[in-house]
């Protein structure tokens, strides 16, 4: 196994099918992001392309790196200098790809951050809600998961991550929210979509009034550690497909 290859450019397209990128309207760009060699035989996954994930990266000798969180957000400093320039300057000096999804990798319906949290949490999604269908409502699969302190103990069995719980524990589950990673705006379409609990990885100020005085059970459980099962997933899946050596790389982030 992982003695195939693929082109850069080919992978890109395949990337770009799969996840159907043109559907979103994203806060980056999607995609290709940084440019490297041609032929790529080695894959390295990780949440986020930061400099630890890029260092780890090319000790593996990585082609090319598979992310969730990549870089060109919108509104921020469009000047390369600083933590910019020293992490371009060693993808570009070690002529590595660098391919960033972000909200179609939230979204994808096997590969996606909201799916592959659900299938470890045993949640079974029935609908969606929110701004381009990005948060998911259901309901717990699993016999022993009633209450939300027991959907709790469960995050954090599975997450290797205590969540932050706003609410009674012994309330009883109904329906379930969810949508990972800094999503916890979406709690007001949660309750209007009829969530008893809602769960996501971030927490403000406002989330926690909101979750008392709805009633709805809130649960931060880390955007890193929500998210960290999509790109996985996702580079699991194109080693299948091509052949290829991947590793997926998990840079800890408590946040």
């Amino acid at each position: 196994m992982g003695q195939g290859m693929i082109d850069r450019d080919e992978l890109a397209k395949y990337l770009a099918r799969t996840l159907d990128i043109t559907r979103f309207r994203d806060f980056c760009p999607n995609g290709l992001q940084v440019e490297g060699r041609r032929q790529i035989k080695t894959l390295v996954s990780g949440v986020t392309a930061s400099m630890a994930l890029l260092e780890a990266a090319l000790e593996k000798d990585a082609d090319a790196i598979l992310v969730h969180h990549g870089y060109f957000w919108r509104g921020e400093d469009m000047r390369v200098i600083g933590q910019k320039h020293q992490r371009l300057k060693t993808l570009l000096t070690h002529d590595v790809n660098l391919f960033a999804y972000h909200l179609p990798l939230d979204m994808h319906a096997e590969f996606g951050n909201n799916a592959q949290l659900a299938a470890r949490l045993g949640l079974q999604a029935e609908s969606r809600f929110a701004e381009d269908d990005l948060g998911w409502l259901g309901r717990s699969t699993n016999p022993a998961v009633a209450t939300v302190g027991e959907l709790a103990q469960e995050i954090e069995k599975s997450l290797q991550r205590k969540p932050l719980l706003i609410g009674d524990p012994a309330q009883k589950l109904g329906a379930i929210g969810w949508c990972t990673g800094a999503a916890q705006g979406f709690l007001g379409d949660a309750i209007a979509a009829g969530a008893q609990v809602y769960l996501s990885g971030e927490i403000s100020e406002p989330t926690v009034h909101l979750a008392r005085e709805s009633g709805v059970a809130y649960l931060a459980c880390g955007h890193h550690a929500t998210e960290r099962y999509g790109v996985q997933a996702l580079g699991e899946h194109v080693a299948r497909s091509f052949d290829l050596r991947h590793y997926f790389i998990d840079i800890d982030n408590p946040v």
